[in-house]
């Protein structure tokens, strides 16, 4: 079993930066690839990005690919999401999860284990 702790959301001017973190508990963490998804009101929850147990392979959405950065620091049991350039339609509650049988993927039913959530709120 994993249990996964997001933090690091909260409101920030259109243009701002964040730092979300994903903090696992569970000693098998470093094995498992780790997505970001996110879900604003009234719409379904969306892939983000992802990254493989080593933290070499990474997959982002075409939305966020060059504003945001995947990383993971497997000794802490933390990944992180670093989201730069913020947008107002970046207003999302933040999720991440984990798969222990896939490579890092968008689709969310491979992932096993999700974490609370933590709202972004970005202002115009």
């Amino acid at each position: 079993q994993v249990q996964l702790v997001e933090s690091g959301g909260g409101l920030v001017q259109a243009g701002g930066s964040l730092r979300l973190s994903c903090a696992a508990s569970g000693r098998t963490f470093s094995t498992y690839a780790v997505g970001w998804f996110r879900q604003a009101p009234g719409k379904e929850r969306e892939f983000v990005a992802a990254i493989g147990w080593g933290g070499a392979v990474t997959y982002y959405a075409d939305s966020v690919k060059g504003r945001f950065t995947i990383s993971r620091d497997n000794a802490k049991n933390t990944v992180y999401l670093q989201m730069n350039s913020l947008k107002s339609e970046d207003t999302a509650v933040y999720y991440c999860a984990t798969d222990s049988t896939h490579p890092p993927s968008s689709r969310y039913g491979e992932y096993d284990y999700w974490g609370q959530g933590t709202q972004v709120t970005v202002s115009s």
